[in-house]
């Protein structure tokens, strides 16, 4: 496998960083994540220099790139201190162009080309997190209207998009096979109240509780085929466990980088700090781990370029990563010592955001049920 970056990736990965070096210096995301604001300016930027769209097809004003380079782009951002969490766009737009009618398309497409996602995913409740199929949140038809009841959790960005891409079981039906789908519902109908929720990390975007009671929508607000909701779902979870390690890629390299440069100027003893043997096993094995993890991205979102299964591979991928991260930025801030225990420091932001990737798209303990019912599976015979 030839892990050369190459020249058009290469040149894209080298203006995105004079954009961010530009548009997002240290201070402006700190100040971002402490005020609990999103950085408009920095996300109006990136649309403007066509990474928001980068991606999506040409037919709808975009670029197309394969899976690969969108990974390298999420990873050099995060590698710049700015968290990926703040790209999310190709995530949505893939879910729409490969299950949204055309309406929902253009719908998806005008918001984009604005910088702007123009729904948030509306997956979790209070009793189904990992047990995506307890899910209780449901639809019934009525005078030909569809009627939407439930409660939905931890929500991103639920209070600043206008959309709603809903998760709900169909109460008229017994048919396993015809239990889930989704809904393409407007935020601001009728019913629906959406009340924020306060979080460790991830300042820069809302997570928020969303309440459904009797929200009216149009049967042609569904979202793919009914009934096929659960495995519209799945797609989805391979593409976000993808990103998700590839911003942990990027998020344990900045880390990485600000610990060893610290480890070179503090001076203890007499000596610089990373003079001393314990300091340079913890960056050893931090290199270690960035390179596994660096290994697993690449090879997984070339998997998925070549159009091989990444069920299994996307979830140890996911597993290690958000692990290996949290890891790193943990060591990252041992070597820092008190200030990087301060919010003067990136890396206590890193830190606090590294840790809700061991939960967001699939928990740890859900990536181990994943992959290990697959390796089971594998030597059954």
């Amino acid at each position: 496998m030839d892990f050369r970056i190459s020249e058009e990736q290469e040149l894209l990965l080298e203006s995105l960083r004079e954009l961010v070096a530009r548009e997002a210096p240290e201070e402006y995301i700190k100040q971002h994540d402490e005020n609990h604001t999103y950085p408009s300016s920095f996300i109006q930027a990136l649309t403007d220099n066509g990474f928001g769209m980068l991606g999506v097809p040409e037919e709808y004003g975009g670029t197309e790139v394969d899976i690969l380079t969108l990974m390298l782009v999420a990873e050099e951002i995060a590698k710049q201190g700015v968290p990926t969490y703040l790209y999310g766009n190709a995530l949505g737009i893939d879910d729409m162009l490969t299950f949204g009618n055309d309406e929902q398309k253009a719908i998806t497409m005008e918001y984009a080309k604005k910088g702007e996602l123009s729904f948030s995913l509306g997956f979790t409740e209070p009793q189904a997190g990992s047990d995506s199929s307890s899910l209780q949140t449901s639809y019934t038809r009525k005078d030909g209207k569809v009627i939407i009841n439930g409660h939905k959790t931890f929500i991103t960005g639920a209070s600043q998009s206008p959309y709603i891409l809903c998760m709900a079981r169909n109460a008229d039906t017994t048919d396993p096979n015809k239990t889930f789908s989704m809904w393409f519902v407007p935020a601001n109908s009728p019913g629906i109240t959406i009340e924020p929720l306060h979080k460790l990390g991830m300042n820069m975007v809302p997570t928020c509780e969303v309440y459904l009671d009797n929200v009216v929508v149009e049967e042609k607000d569904l979202v793919g085929e009914e009934g096929k909701g659960f495995i519209q779902l799945m797609k989805n979870f391979e593409i976000e466990r993808l990103m998700l390690s590839a911003g942990c890629l990027g998020a344990a390299q900045c880390a990485f980088a600000d610990a060893a440069r610290y480890a070179n100027q503090r001076v203890q003893f007499g000596k610089p700090i990373g003079s001393f043997q314990l300091i340079q096993e913890k960056l050893t094995y931090m290199a270690i781990k960035i390179e596994n993890m660096k290994n697993m991205v690449y090879k997984t979102a070339w998997q998925k370029d070549n159009n091989i299964s990444v069920k299994t591979s996307s979830a140890l991928t996911k597993l290690y990563c958000a692990q290996s991260a949290f890891e790193i930025a943990d060591d990252a801030m041992q070597i820092l010592g008190g200030i990087g225990y301060t919010t003067d420091h990136r890396v206590s932001r890193i830190w606090r955001d590294l840790r809700s990737q061991r939960i967001a798209g699939g928990t740890d303990q859900i990536m181990v049920h994943i992959a290990g019912r697959a390796i089971l599976k594998e030597y059954s015979k």
